[in-house]
């Protein structure tokens, strides 16, 4: 009987991993989804470098700081953006996911998340610098994509 017992330990433990597994992968694929589904519904231009593209960051990073933390958004900021270093385009996407994570934090709940950041993108302007500012490039840099 304890061999019996000690054989299913194994494949139990494969389970648990296996779900593990599944529930960290779908997690990315929830932030996607909400994201994109606001990202189309919003008709912004400048997909790649432009409105669009901060409104997706900015959403982005408060849909991950809201549902589970800003040091969150800090790690990917700096793994994908290499903390916006190296160029405009990383810069502004950088910036965008600190005032995205910001907002996460300090939300209510999930409508007063999603129309601060509507309302942040609306008040956002080329080039801005400012901390509470979104951000994008100018017209010429923009670029006709979905990321």
């Amino acid at each position: 009987m304890q061999a019996a017992t000690a054989a299913r330990k194994p494949a139990r433990r494969w389970r648990r991993w296996l779900i593990a597994g599944a529930v960290v992968a779908a997690y990315p694929a929830f932030v996607l989804i909400v994201v994109y589904s606001q990202f189309f519904a919003a008709g912004l231009p400048g997909g790649r470098n432009g409105p669009a593209d901060a409104y997706r960051h900015t959403l982005a990073s408060a849909v991950v700081a809201y549902t589970t933390s800003p040091r969150i958004v800090d790690w990917v900021t700096r793994v994908m953006e290499r903390d916006g270093q190296g160029n405009r385009s990383r810069a502004m996407d950088a910036h965008n996911n600190r005032i995205g994570a910001r907002i996460g934090r300090d939300a209510d709940s999930w409508q007063a998340m999603n129309l601060s950041v509507r309302d942040a993108v609306r008040a956002g302007a080329i080039d801005a610098t400012g901390n509470q500012q979104i951000t994008w490039l100018p017209p010429g840099d923009w670029q006709d994509r979905l990321y």
